[in-house]
């Protein structure tokens, strides 16, 4: 499975989120949590999953992918 990462950052700036600070405070997270999901460095858990699916529209579908076989 891989975070895509890209779909958060165009989900962020779209809301106009352009910062570390931006996103983290939108989903209350530390802004190190918020780097580390916007340059792909780390795979958000459910409960951070949940948190950008409320603040971003964005699915776990979305931001999940099950690589093939």
């Amino acid at each position: 499975m891989s975070y895509r990462h890209e779909q958060l950052v165009a989900a962020a700036r779209a809301a106009g989120d352009r910062t570390d600070s931006d996103i983290a405070e939108r989903l209350k997270v530390a802004r190190v949590t918020a780097w580390r999901l916007r340059t792909g460095r780390t795979t958000p858990g459910a409960s951070t999953l949940a948190k950008i699916e409320q603040a971003y529209g964005l699915t776990a579908a979305v931001l999940l992918r099950t690589e093939a076989a």
